[in-house]
Parts: C-alpha cells; sequence; structure tokens
C-alpha cells in the first residue's frame, strides 16, 4: 500500500510497524505520551505540563530529540469538534495539511480525516478508542493503522488503557498515524474521561455540538 500523508520520509513505514505508545503522566486526562519501537527506541514524544494544557486546545508531537514534527490545534468555533494539522510549530498564518472531525452523520459516531491537497484524501476511523481498539481506513477501505490493547508478550496479560500499541501499515506516515492518536485523545477526553462504549455501539464518542 502506498499513498497517504508524509509528515517527514523518515517516519513512512517501509514495513508492518508495531509502536508501544505509552502515557506519561497518569493524573491528568489528555496529557503526554512517548511512543517506542520494537527495539524499545524513543520514536515520538508529546510533553505535557499539567492539567490546564488541554484548555489551550493545542498538542505539539515531537521525535526523540524534541524536534516539532506536527501541531494539532482544536479549531474554534466548531460545530463537530474539529481539530486541523499543520506542519512543525503550526505558526501563524500557516494552513492545515489535514483536520479530523466527528462523522455529521445521522446515527454514526465514527470520525473522519480529511487531508488536503492536490488531490486531498479521506479517511475514516471507526471502533473505539476509550478502549484502545479503533482501526483507521483510506478511502478503499483498506486499514493503514490500527490501535489496539498491549498484551504482555511474557505473561500474556492484557495491560491497562494507558500503554497500547499503534500498528502502522507499509506505505503510511507513522508520525501522521501519531497524530491521529492525539487528536481521538482529545475526542475522548473532551467528550467524557469515564466514557465506556457498549458492547455493539459504535464508538468514538459522540457528544452532541460543541458549545
Amino acid at each position: 500500500m502506498t499513498g497517504g500523508l508524509v509528515v517527514e520520509d523518515a517516519f513512512r513505514c517501509e514495513e508492518e510497524t508495531h509502536l508501544t505508545v505509552m502515557k506519561t503522566s497518569l493524573f491528568f486526562a489528555g496529557d503526554g505520551f512517548a511512543a517506542y519501537d520494537s527495539k524499545g527506541e524513543l520514536v515520538f514524544r508529546v510533553d505535557s505540563y499539567g492539567p490546564d494544557v488541554r484548555d489551550t486546545g493545542e498538542v505539539v508531537l515531537m521525535d526523540a530529540h524534541g524536534r516539532c514534527l506536527l501541531t494539532v490545534r482544536r479549531k474554534r468555533p466548531s460545530l463537530h469538534q474539529r481539530w486541523e494539522g499543520f506542519y512543525g510549530e503550526g505558526t501563524a498564518g500557516q494552513k492545515p495539511i489535514f483536520s479530523v472531525r466527528r462523522s455529521s452523520i445521522i446515527g454514526y459516531s465514527g470520525v473522519t480525516v480529511e487531508v488536503y491537497g492536490s488531490p486531498g484524501e479521506e479517511y475514516q476511523i471507526e471502533g473505539s478508542f476509550a478502549q484502545r481498539n479503533c482501526t483507521i481506513f483510506n478511502a478503499d477501505r483498506e486499514p493503514v493503522a490500527e490501535i489496539r490493547r498491549k498484551v504482555d508478550a511474557s505473561t500474556n496479560v492484557v495491560l491497562g488503557k494507558d500503554v497500547f500499541s499503534l500498528c502502522v501499515k507499509p506505505g503510511f506516515d507513522g508520525a501522521f498515524a501519531m497524530g491521529l492518536v492525539l487528536v481521538l485523545d482529545r475526542i475522548t477526553g473532551d467528550a467524557t474521561d469515564d466514557v465506556v462504549a457498549s458492547e455493539g455501539e459504535d464508538p468514538v464518542p459522540d457528544t452532541g455540538s460543541d458549545a
């Protein structure tokens, strides 16, 4: 599989890649993350500085050395809780490269990703991020990335939701996938910190219109 937004060529996966994503603070919803490769080396990080960081409506994805790769920012006002992604630090006047919004289709609670460009692209995210069980599909309904609960290989025990797996398919950009994880975390956290999707329900939370 080829195509898809490339944040940086170095993070475009040549083969199926499994990242272990961990929350770096357990005290506040929607805070820091660290993502490690199969060798245990840090690939991405997102720093958080306390409970008020969510109020800024902005999250910055960095590489292992602290270099800013991607900024995701909540668009206000926004009827369907739209977030926009920008290269680097997303400076004033910079145009977004993608947007993420809850679906406006009645009875459907998925998330739509629109990539700007010529031509543009669209992705659908289905499943429950709150339960760490969702898939990102391209326009051809091919999975390009998956978020799953992490299982300890030595004990076969499912770990808590603060540690999960991000599987990125060949040809897809890991930084873009991680940026979508950040938006899903914000959408889920904004909905409620304790949302649990019922069995058989669609899942990434839909809580109605934003203020």
